[in-house]
């Protein structure tokens, strides 16, 4: 097995200075231990990367579904790691705030495990209609498709106004299609079914039948439907609490938002792009470097790569 080179990760310690400059107080608590998952298994990876990848000739033909659990939780490298938890960052206390702990924790579960069934159903489509069998051998990591999920949510409940997209405005509402498409073509190694996986979750959430889904799973397995959840609530010196509303009817009273202490008045799109602009400096930079970061590892790069793990040595 090869072992990563030596060196700084300086992904992870930006990752690591965003966190603390936002406060780890201030970070709700489904999206702290999300951002600490992901964190500790790229130091501590249960497996090797091609062990935890997801492929259709994987986790269909060889019936290894672990991988759907193992896959969203590993990364490629340290700023495969950072471009995702700063995504995660963002989005996860946004929406955790609107939509409570617990359910954005359900949310968090559902989302991990369906966009691998979805991103597996894709690659097996593409594999029969093009008739191309790689397809099936691609093999994906990363948590980029419960991201792009969540900014369909995100969208969903924040809806008109612009974004920053490479330099152009996009309307909000075109906005995932539009990184969907630039992230494909300007960055190399990422996969497209991965992304786009995400982008169809979320869309079965919020136009489809999967939040009444989860909704009825939820009332199911619970004791008491009407249990309140928890949103916080902030105050001029940051949050500072929280509030309850009903399940199953998340608040969606505005709260004021106040990120440029932690940005410097970058949006997320901009925030992104600084560093995926600063992960291929530091490639060109780097001998030896591991595979472009992103949601997807082909077959050649793996054997070129052979095994290696992420444990900072």
């Amino acid at each position: 097995m090869q072992r990563r080179s030596r060196g700084i990760n300086m992904g992870l310690i930006l990752l690591l200075s965003q966190i603390i400059q936002v406060g780890i107080n201030n970070i709700p608590p489904v999206t702290l231990a999300t951002l600490a998952l992901n964190i500790w298994f790229f130091l501590n990876p249960m497996k090797p990367l091609y062990n935890s990848c997801l492929s259709v000739e994987k986790c269909y033909q060889q019936k290894d579904w672990q991988r759907l659990l193992l896959s969203p939780f590993h990364h490629a490298d340290d700023w495969h790691l950072y471009f995702n938890m700063a995504s995660m960052l963002w989005k996860g206390i946004n929406l955790e705030r609107r939509l409570g702990s617990r359910w954005f924790a359900y949310i968090i579960s559902t989302f991990s495990l369906l966009t691998g069934v979805v991103y597996l159903l894709l690659q097996f489509g593409f594999a029969e209609l093009m008739d191309e069998p790689d397809y099936r051998r691609n093999c994906a990591v990363g948590f980029s498709g419960v991201l792009f999920a969540l900014k369909v949510l995100n969208n969903h409940y924040c809806p008109g106004g612009f974004v920053n997209i490479w330099g152009f405005p996009v309307p909000n509402r075109f906005a995932c299609w539009a990184e969907l498409v630039a992230i494909h073509f300007f960055s190399p190694g990422t996969s497209f079914s991965g992304h786009l996986a995400g982008i169809l979750v979320g869309l079965m959430y919020t136009q489809g039948p999967l939040k009444k889904i989860m909704e009825t799973c939820a009332g199911i397995f619970s004791s008491n439907i009407g249990y309140p959840q928890q949103q916080y609530y902030s105050n001029s010196s940051g949050y500072s609490g929280y509030q309850n509303h009903p399940y199953g009817r998340p608040g969606y009273t505005e709260v004021p938002r106040n990120y440029d202490a932690y940005t410097a008045g970058l949006s997320e799109e901009e925030q992104l792009e600084r560093a995926l602009r600063a992960s291929l400096w530091d490639r060109g930079n780097t001998r030896n470097s591991p595979p472009s970061y992103g949601f997807h590892l082909s077959p050649e790069e793996m054997r070129k790569q052979r095994l290696y793990r992420f444990d900072g040595q």
